[in-house]
């Protein structure tokens, strides 16, 4: 499913660039927005990478909603959730994964990376009196040090510029109905949950400001007298590439519904990406544009909904400016991430949206989805780097 680079020109567009280039260096800086002499943009290379955060949250919360509210059952539902939960990670091994995840970086060497569910699972002392108290502070395993670690050991220098704390929650783990048995294995599990911005260290790229933030649409679920907020937010940069400044925007929206999603694409919108600058947006979007239907039982608004939203307002879906649709799939692995093929890979909600601040659409003229092929799976373990692929591409004329 790799895209291989595209030959964007003819040999007779190839002759027509050509003899268009004297006119260049007067028109390149008007469609740039900059002023006249101002060269044009350098070709930046943008992935974003969503790394899974190693086991779906849902059955565990499911079990406790069907359990009589505040009752003990609900407790033990949740509890004996959370405990396989808690396993599952161990069994989809972010380590492992980390090196794949790592290599995908090494190969492609992005300018930016925008990454998504850079998780950090930690765990404390059972504490029954204060279910849903995120205050576990015993680390297992950070997402971010290890990928980085890694990222360091297979000689790809990067920097993180700006992470972004989302969903921070803790609930009670332990095995069977009583926590208290010598065999229950009791603790509290605690998942929190960043987005994040690298940047290759390159003397060709400065970040000048950076910041992000918590949407104000949210998703919280009541379980009995406790209620777990799952924030989602954003981080962006302004980093200078050349002689030119781009905003790169990282973004998380919502899965569950996509009247959540489609809110939060509206204040992301409406916030950093409210600038003059030439903007770039990286996103697990959780908006699949060829799927109209909504998300049953409770949310009628179509899957696509958030991802019409940003394209009605400007950004161009970089990806199909390279390659058609169906060669950039990027998610439907199952959760343990070790199915025998990738067939998993059937729609495409994670995207690179551009809006130069000259107005055009930008060029790309080189893209790859990585983490999509048989051969990206760990030999030893036949984990694949997430249930996400990632996508790679180089802008131009932005």
């Amino acid at each position: 499913m790799t895209s291989p680079t595209r030959r964007r020109h003819t040999v007779l567009g190839a002759l027509v660039a050509a003899v268009s280039a004297v006119l260049l260096t007067v028109t390149s800086a008007a469609a740039a927005g900059g002023e006249q002499g101002t060269p044009p943009a350098k070709p930046v290379t943008v992935m974003t990478r969503n790394l899974y955060l190693g086991a779906d949250l849902n059955p565990a919360i499911r079990a406790a909603l069907a359990q009589p509210a505040g009752s003990f059952a609900q407790l033990v539902a949740l509890a004996n959730g959370t405990h396989a939960v808690r396993h599952i990670v161990d069994q989809t091994n972010y380590p492992v994964r980390a090196h794949s995840l790592a290599r995908e970086v090494a190969t492609t060497q992005p300018d930016l990376v925008a990454l998504q569910e850079v998780a950090l699972w930690r765990h404390g002392p059972l504490e029954l009196n204060q279910v849903a108290v995120p205050n576990a502070a015993t680390v297992d395993i950070d997402f971010l040090q290890i990928l980085m670690a890694e990222l360091a050991v297979q000689g790809a220098s990067y920097v993180v510029v700006k992470v972004q704390q989302e969903a921070d929650v803790e609930a009670p783990s332990f095995v069977g109905t009583n926590p208290f048995s010598p065999t229950a294995d009791a603790s509290d599990i605690r998942l929190t949950m960043r987005d994040a911005i690298l940047m290759k260290i390159d003397p060709g790229l400065t970040v000048l400001d950076s910041g992000s933030a918590n949407y104000a649409t949210r998703f919280t679920v009541g379980i009995g007298q406790q209620s777990y907020t799952f924030l989602r937010g954003y981080v962006w940069a302004d980093v200078r590439v050349g002689a030119k400044i781009m905003r790169f925007i990282d973004t998380h929206l919502e899965s569950e519904f996509s009247i959540y999603a489609l809110g939060q694409a509206n204040e992301l919108l409406a916030g950093p990406a409210a600038t003059s600058r030439s903007v770039t947006i990286a996103c697990d979007c959780n908006s699949d544009p060829l799927n109209n239907n909504g998300k049953p039982p409770f949310d009628s608004t179509p899957h696509s909904a958030p991802y019409n939203f940003i394209v009605g307002h400007g950004f161009t879906d970089q990806w199909l400016q390279f390659a058609p649709a169906e060669e950039g799939w990027t998610s439907g692995l199952s959760e343990l991430v070790n199915d025998a093929t990738a067939d998993g890979f059937d729609h495409r909600i994670d995207m690179i949206f551009a809006r130069p601040a000259g107005g055009q659409v930008a060029d790309v003229d080189k893209g790859q989805v990585t983490g999509d092929e048989i051969s990206d799976r760990d030999p030893a373990t036949g984990l694949w780097p997430s249930d996400h692929a990632g996508v790679v591409l180089r802008l131009r004329g932005w």
